[in-house]
């Protein structure tokens, strides 16, 4: 069994159910030491006394808060626990809304919630309960030393609870140079649209997560592999001004022109799948091989159709490739 992250219950009305929280995700990464260029020595990092200098181990280090200059109120795990002791051991339920009434920029990290001894059966209460209203949770709950707005959501057999941003902490697009809403304000055509729909149903399917994965980690790792098998592992590879990565330009090819092609060669999402890194990379010779499409350079009044076109332009040719 995995360590469960927290402890404590899930709140509403009269109800209380005794749950443990477990982590819901397994983020792929890689774990880099710092070098040193000059003799690629690893380079350490030390926690130091800014009075005396010395090294302090970690057992010695506790949490202090300033409220004056140089002066601290120390706290420990105990001080976090009996600020709200009811708010760091329960999910307190606040509200039941619709599931499609929480936009997507809200969503932050899932965790799942198991039932404690003699949970079970209230536990498996509120999980129908929610399935058959289609609604979810809106919860508040201290982790660690955070408080966070949650969503108790439905998932198979489990709960799931996906921690919230709240309103204030997300960003509005105010200041980005955005394209108007509507059609005609960015200068789309009806021709553009009406492609632009027959590319979407040719491309739409089922959900299904598993046919998706982090290639890019495949890759970086075939780079990896690469260096070794080259015997470059000690060389500090320079940037290529020239290459695939190189900015793309703000020209782009033809809409409509594209969208067709698109439809016609049947470039569409079901078989459309990210070859692995070597075939990749066999088909990105070929293609340099092939001429390039003719660039038209949109004239200024549509100015800000070509930023939105820019980037569909590039996902297209990669669809194309694959």
């Amino acid at each position: 069994m995995p360590r469960a992250l927290w402890k404590g219950a899930i709140s509403f009305g009269l109800v209380n159910i005794p749950v443990e929280m477990y982590a819901a995700e397994n983020r792929k990464g890689f774990r880099f030491s710092m070098l040193d260029k000059r003799d690629l020595s690893p380079v350490g990092y030390k926690r130091f006394s800014k009075t005396s200098g010395r090294e302090v181990p970690w057992d010695d280090i506790v949490k202090g808060y300033e409220y004056e200059k140089e002066q601290y109120v120390v706290l420990s795990d105990e001080d976090f626990r009996q600020a709200n002791v009811k708010a760091t051991q329960t999910i307190d339920i606040r509200a039941f809304v619709d599931a499609a009434e929480i936009p997507a920029e809200f969503y932050e990290t899932p965790y799942y919630l198991a039932p404690a001894a003699r949970g079970g059966k209230v536990y498996a209460l509120l999980r129908e309960t929610l399935a058959e209203t289609h609604r979810v949770a809106v919860a508040e709950v201290v982790i660690r030393t955070t408080q966070h707005l949650a969503a108790v959501v439905p998932h198979d057999r489990a709960l799931l609870l996906v921690t919230l941003r709240y309103a204030d902490e997300l960003l509005t697009p105010r200041d980005l140079d955005l394209p108007e809403k509507g059609t005609k304000g960015a200068g789309v055509t009806a021709k553009e649209v009406a492609l632009a729909r027959r590319l979407v149903d040719d491309m739409t399917e089922k959900w299904d997560p598993s046919q998706y994965r982090d290639t890019y980690h495949d890759d970086l790792m075939a780079r990896i592999e690469q260096k070794i098998k080259a015997g470059k592992t000690a060389e500090i590879t320079k940037p290529d001004r020239h290459g695939e990565g190189s900015a793309r330009t703000a020209q782009v090819i033809d809409l409509a022109e594209l969208l067709r092609k698109s439809l016609d060669e049947g470039k569409g999402g079901r078989g459309a799948r990210k070859a692995p890194a070597k075939a990749r990379a066999a088909d990105t010779e070929r293609t340099a091989a092939k001429p390039s499409l003719r660039i038209v350079k949109p004239p200024r009044a549509a100015a800000r159709t070509t930023a939105k076109a820019a980037k569909t332009a590039p996902a297209a040719a990669r669809r194309k490739r694959a």
